[in-house]
């Protein structure tokens, strides 16, 4: 399986959307070696703690451990990402991982810059490369996309306008 090392931002969003058929966490989780630092894990955990929808998400995540690599990095204190990218940055590079799944769209360019070897995809661009691959379709990529896009506050966000206008050409 490939390996893909993920950030807590991207499983958050694949969790908010567990209630579609077919469900895009599960479908990560089946088809990737899904890797994360300890404090993503962490993260995870702490947004569980709440009462919404992200809490929810982080728990459908969480419910999944068994899925999942958990393993402890050190972090680069000079990194000027937040703890939980810089982790899963070094994760990824340290493990050589294929995939790194992240959803800061802010920081997109500084994630993309530290990573070795390893492609730097969203959630919005794993969900194409699922449609891609036949293991969803475009019109069930595009629900998910929307419905993820409705509690992540996505709708003005150019990564995601690119992924619908190329699932809405598939």
């Amino acid at each position: 399986m490939t390996a893909l090392v993920a950030d807590t931002s991207a499983l958050v969003s694949l969790g908010t959307a567990v209630g579609h058929d077919p469900n895009p966490l599960d479908l990560c989780f089946d088809i990737y070696d899904v890797h994360v630092p300890q404090r993503v894990s962490d993260d995870l955990r702490k947004i569980a703690s709440y009462d919404d929808v992200h809490a929810d998400a982080a728990t459908a995540v969480l419910d999944r451990d068994d899925a999942v690599s958990v393993t402890a990095v050190t972090l680069d204190a000079d990194f000027p990402l937040d703890d939980g990218e810089n982790a899963a940055v070094t994760l990824a590079n340290d493990l050589e991982a294929a995939l790194f799944l992240c959803d800061e769209f802010n920081s997109l360019g500084l994630v993309h810059a530290s990573l070795a070897d390893t492609r730097l995809v969203t959630t919005p661009t794993l969900l194409s490369v699922f449609v891609r691959n036949d293991q969803l379709s475009s019109t069930d990529a595009l629900a998910i996309l929307d419905s993820i896009s409705d509690v992540r506050s996505w709708e003005t966000n150019s990564y995601v306008k690119r992924a619908r206008t190329l699932l809405n050409d598939t």
